[in-house]
């Protein structure tokens, strides 16, 4: 769930375009963040406000994945169709829209099922972020903020672990590379399983989910069947590029493990 909104600063693990996007917006945040990490929000009340400790954490930098995927996967569920009605979706607008913030969240979701705390980073370092529904593993949902100090401006929205959420354009946890592909209206690029095991999407190659409403970009982590062995993930490597069709990859029958919708 947890990424710095991130391996060697940009892995891949979002779409090209998000990482030069986040990549720019690395840079803005860690400017805004020196002009702020002393100032209140007045849209905050006491109690909502940062304490000091808080106040100095490090601001995530430009984005590859969330480092706590990788660092103690929970069980990946290749996904059927999902039941109507199930779980919750992410928006790329209005309560999860760019200008939102922890505030909005809590008045959305009620105060008492959202937290702010420190989440795992790619690396072992912490991020602090917003996280909905924290003792409820089907509906937790972390949100990162572009100004941490002021709890505001979405940066990334992470799905991960054995969360219901749903992301624009369909994308779900456990979902296969023929599902993905079908929700993108054609193939795509990702990179090879690196040494967490963990696969990338790459490049949506300019399909449905390329662009979504809103102006917000995904990102995609995938791994495979548990059952296939390691020196045949290891043929697949993290420093190449493959197309969802290719055989190889088809054969290892990745699933979405994680989901990143950044601006």
């Amino acid at each position: 769930m947890r990424g710095g909104w991130y391996g060697g600063c940009l892995k891949m693990a979002l779409a090209v375009g998000f990482g030069a996007s986040l990549a720019m917006a690395g840079n803005d945040v860690s400017a805004a963040a020196q002009r702020q990490i002393n100032q209140v929000n007045p849209d905050l009340d006491t109690d909502d406000q940062l304490a000091p400790s808080q106040m100095k954490q490090p601001v995530p930098a430009a984005v590859s994945h969330p480092g706590s995927a990788a660092s103690a996967p929970a069980a990946v569920r290749h996904a059927g169709p999902a039941p109507a009605g199930a779980g919750h979706t992410v928006a790329c607008s209005g309560t999860f829209g760019k200008d939102s913030s922890h505030l909005k969240l809590a008045m959305t979701f009620d105060s008492k099922n959202i937290t702010f705390t420190d989440v795992e980073s790619t690396g072992g370092t912490k991020v602090p972020a917003s996280v909905l529904f924290p003792k409820d593993p089907k509906r937790r949902l972390e949100v990162w903020w572009a100004n941490p100090a002021a709890r505001s401006d979405t940066y990334l929205i992470v799905i991960n672990g054995k969360s219901d959420w749903s992301a624009p354009g369909g994308l779900r946890l456990g979902l296969n590379l023929a599902q993905l592909e079908k929700l993108n209206h054609k193939a795509f690029k990702l990179k090879g399983f690196d040494k967490d095991g963990t696969a990338s999407v790459s490049d949506w190659d300019g399909g449905a989910l390329a662009s979504l409403p809103g102006g917000c970009k995904s990102g995609v982590n995938l791994r495979a069947d548990p059952k296939v062995p390691a020196e045949t993930l290891a043929a697949l490597a993290a420093d190449k590029e493959y197309s969802s069709e290719d055989p190889e990859m088809r054969a290892v029958k990745p699933a979405v493990s994680e989901i990143l919708i950044g601006y």
